[in-house]
């Protein structure tokens, strides 16, 4: 039992030592490079492409008549946090008054060239409470930093 303690200690050391081993080249720095330029959180192209999608989803799918009015409290909470040598990546968080009364918690992220196939950037967003099948975990807890 103490063997394989020891065994298990060392196999994490190792794993951890060749993770920091890794060289980091920032994501601009690459044979095809990222320009790490995105649009900000309050950006009317960002905030209009959640509202139709959410708007045409709702619409679609769930047949629940459910509309964003208004963005309000529009901020930043995140910039490139999985590190400089990953895809560029912007986190934001926003409530959003709904045409049922409801102001709701939103969640989103802009990535470089994350787009329709790979082009330009893309925007991923959770309203929490209204993630029907729990793709971003309780809360909307992946959509975040």
């Amino acid at each position: 039992m103490i063997c394989s303690r020891i065994f298990f200690a060392a196999l994490a050391l190792a794993a951890a030592t060749a993770l920091e081993a890794r060289p980091l080249t920032p994501a601009e720095g690459r044979f095809m490079p990222f320009s790490g330029e995105l649009p900000a959180c309050n950006q009317e192209n960002v905030l209009s492409r959640i509202q139709s999608r959410f708007s045409q989803r709702e619409s679609t799918y769930w047949k629940s008549g459910l509309q964003i009015q208004e963005f309000l409290d529009v901020r930043e909470s995140g910039f490139r946090t999985a590190g400089m040598d990953l895809i560029p990546r912007r986190f934001c968080q926003s409530k959003i008054s709904m045409n049922d009364g409801r102001v709701r918690n939103l969640k989103y992220s802009i990535g470089e060239n994350q787009g329709i196939i790979g082009w330009s950037w893309g925007v991923e967003w959770c309203i929490v409470g209204l993630d029907h099948h729990n793709a971003f975990g309780p809360n909307c807890s992946t959509a975040g930093p």
